[in-house]
């Protein structure tokens, strides 16, 4: 987990980046510059740089979020149970900083069945070259 204090958090990221990784937020949906994203690359965390998930695993879920099947390795991400808004969700955060990411659902394609469900600006892409 991150050992940045809740200022160093506010300075580094936006404030939109600070509401949804720092304070479980959601953006809207269709609004994340990455929902309809078709670049190669590794997807990796805007808080601290952990590469956690590969554009091989992106699909078009047609919820207005970027969505993959798999995280890039079994250590990238975590989950948490997530009891907000009414319902009980499976919540992501990255394993390397705790930043809150998004929701997995088990309704995603196969190889694994799964849709991590993930909000843009909890991300950053790097381009395969």
């Amino acid at each position: 987990m991150s050992d940045k204090t809740d200022q160093e958090w506010l300075d580094s990221l936006s404030a939109e980046q600070y509401r949804v990784m720092r304070q479980h937020g959601t953006e809207h949906p269709f609004s994340g510059k990455y929902a309809d994203c078709k670049i190669n690359g590794t997807y990796v965390c805007a808080g601290c740089g952990e590469a956690l998930f590969s554009s091989d695993s992106k699909f078009d879920s047609g919820t207005g979020w970027p969505s993959y099947y798999q995280a890039i390795n079994n250590s990238a991400v975590e989950e948490t149970t997530d009891h907000s808004l009414g319902m009980t969700r499976t919540e992501v955060h990255c394993k390397k900083c705790g930043s809150h990411l998004g929701h997995v659902f088990p309704d995603g394609p196969q190889p694994t069945g799964l849709r991590y469900c993930i909000n843009s600006v909890s991300l950053e892409l790097k381009e395969k070259d």
